[in-house]
This record gives C-alpha cells, structure tokens and sequence, in this order.
C-alpha cells in the first residue's frame, strides 16, 4: 500500500448527536482510524469542525446573546475542550497532535500562505497530526469560509495532498433524492461531469454548508490533481474501508485531472474573494484564454479596468457578459493597466503561470 498524504475533513454532522452536543464516542472511532492511518505510514491532516456544539454545553448565559456572540463564546470555551479531548484520544497510542486555527484572510497573501504551508509541514515532519478549524471567535465577517469543506479543500490543495476525504452525514452523491429507495449513489466523477441535476439547494443539521459547496470545493481541487471522496463518516470504519476496501465501500470519488496544477496557481485558485480588482476583456481575447492553448493576457484585450490594485495583487478578469473567467496575479498596477488598455504591449497584464480558469 502506497503512503500518502491523506487530508480528513469531519464536519459538524458528523461529530455531533442529534440534540447538538458532541458525539464522544463517534470522534473517538475517528481518532481510532486516524492513528491506524498514521501508523501505516500515511501523514494525515484532520479539520475538524466542533467547537462550536462542543461549548454549547458548557455555560449557561444570563441573557440573550446575538448569533455572532453565541458562536464566538461558544466557540472559545469549546474549541479548548475539543483539542484537549483529541489531545487526550491520540495519545493513547502516543501520537502527537497540534491545533493549528487559522481564517480565510491568513490565506490572503502568498507569504501567509506560505507560512501556514510551512508551519505544517515541520508538524508532518515529526510525526505530528495537524488538527485544523477555522477560528471562529474572530472569522465573523463575510471572509468567512462557508463552512469547513471550504477550508479543508484549501488545505489539501495548499498541502500537496494526495486525497482529501469530506466525511458528512450521507454516503455521497446521489442521482436523485436520498429518501427514494430507488436512488443511488454515483461512485465515480469524471472531470467535466456535470451533477448540477443532482444536487439540491438545501443545508442540513448543524453544518454552515451543504452538497452544493461540497461539489464545488470537490471539483476545484480534483481540477488540481488531488483524488477528493465524499463519504459517510457515521458509518463504522470508514477511512480504513476506503484505505482497504475502496471498491465495496459506499462513496463518491472525484477523479483527480492528471498532471494538475502549479503551486502557485493553487494558491491563486482558491483566492478569488480577495481580488483587488477586475479586468473586463473582450471578446477575442476570451476566446484565447478559453482556448486548446495556453496564453497569458495581454493588455490590448482589456477593455475596462475597475478597483485600485498593485503589481502582484489577485483581480478578476471578466467577459463582455460580465460573466466570470478567470483569476490572476496581475503584473501592473492599476493606473498603468488604465493608461496600457487596448494597447499593443508584449508584456502580459497577467502572465499564464499566474493565471487559473474558471469552469
């Protein structure tokens, strides 16, 4: 069996029971095929959502509290007692583990990311698992990732990681509602298959997401090489059966696109909510981007440039439907791409190694 690199997101319907308190003994099993994964040579990343539920019991407040300060005391009493509960689970089989909170802007410039990048890495190095959440007592502003498949999918793709496995409350992706006993799940997706007729517009129990974002971070970071799986995490051994038993073991596999993407442009994919400004392109041009080829953008295809940025910030690049293309570092800053607009410049106002197309 070959040793991966293997990121595990448990979210919040998995971890919790159904009055909304934690599940004890479900995050034991976890940290029981987490530690028999990290035995096996495997590095394992674990985001794992619960802090939230796991401090929902801990006080009783003496007066109503909005939901943002609901989930910011919740979250700082419960976040402690679930890293020391992890803490407490893997060192019965003397394994190392380090909380590592971070928030979506600790992603908004290629230094921080590197630094997470780094930080992590020294922690694999030395045999320690990284217990990964979103700080919730200060991620409450609109930069907030939509739940934890969003962070987790950032982490595999930022991590090299070869598989990332999102455990929820269903065995997968289903070709119809999951209450017909006639309905299926899909077991594998191919790039480019479209599942918009499959998934529904709907959240479920204690999570912020619901499959829709799932879908959406699964296919990003398949388009980036990295093997996703959606799978159920209340049912029993299931890491080790998709270890062990990948063929009978229930599930939805996002098959990875072969050769991927730079690491650059992996961190450039998964930054669009901090571009700084947008370039609108035309019609030629968008043909060219879209196009067998790979082509950087040159500034007499910009039509219109909105937003004040730097050289090296991320901006948008749109059609002349307004419709979203592409994101990109942009070699100008935003007075010189104003005054280059519609000319004839060999220098690229986005280079393709700093480019990533939308889907």
């Amino acid at each position: 069996m070959n040793k991966k690199r293997i990121v595990v997101k448990v979210g919040s319907n998995v971890l919790t029971r159904d009055d909304g308190r934690l599940d004890i003994t479900r995050i034991s099993a976890i940290v029981d095929q987490t530690a028999w994964l990290h035995g096996h040579g495997h590095e394992v990343i674990l985001v794992s959502s619960g802090a939230v539920a796991s401090g929902r019991g801990e006080l009783k407040v003496q007066r109503r509290l909005d939901s943002v300060s609901q989930r910011q005391l919740y979250s700082a009493l419960g976040q402690a007692k679930l890293i020391n509960l992890y803490y407490d689970l893997f060192r019965e089989y003397h394994i190392h583990v380090g909380q590592v909170l971070t928030m979506k802007e600790s992603f908004a410039t290629r230094r921080e990311y590197l630094n997470q990048r780094a930080c992590m890495n020294v922690m694999l190095e030395n045999g320690v698992v990284p217990i990964v959440n979103e700080n919730d007592t200060v991620s409450v502003t609109e930069l907030m990732f939509t739940d934890n498949d969003e962070l987790s999918g950032l982490i595999a793709s930022m991590m090299g990681a070869d598989t990332l496995i999102i455990l929820s409350n269903i065995d997968g992706i289903y070709n119809g509602s999951p209450k017909d006993p006639e309905t299926e799940v899909i077991r594998t997706v191919h790039p480019g298959h479209d599942l918009s007729e499959y998934i529904r517009q709907e959240r479920s129990g204690f999570g912020r997401g619901g499959m829709t974002t799932k879908c959406n971070i699964a296919r990003k970071v398949a388009e980036e090489g990295i093997k996703v799986i959606i799978a159920n995490g209340k049912r029993d051994h299931i890491l080790t059966d998709l270890v062990l038993h990948p063929e009978t073991t229930l599930h939805t596999e996002f098959i990875p696109l072969a050769g991927g993407v730079s690491g650059i442009k992996k961190w450039i994919a998964h930054s669009d909510s901090f571009a700084k400004g947008v370039l609108h392109i035309n019609r030629n041009a968008a043909k060219a981007l879209c196009g067998d080829t790979a082509v950087s953008l040159l500034p007499v295809g910009v039509t219109q440039v909105e937003g004040d940025f730097e050289e090296g910030d991320l901006v948008s690049i749109l059609d002349e439907d307004g419709k979203r293309l592409a994101i990109g570092r942009t070699a100008y800053d935003s007075d010189t791409a104003r005054s280059s607009a519609g000319q004839h410049d060999r220098k690229p106002i986005v280079h393709y190694d700093y480019l990533y197309l939308d889907n």
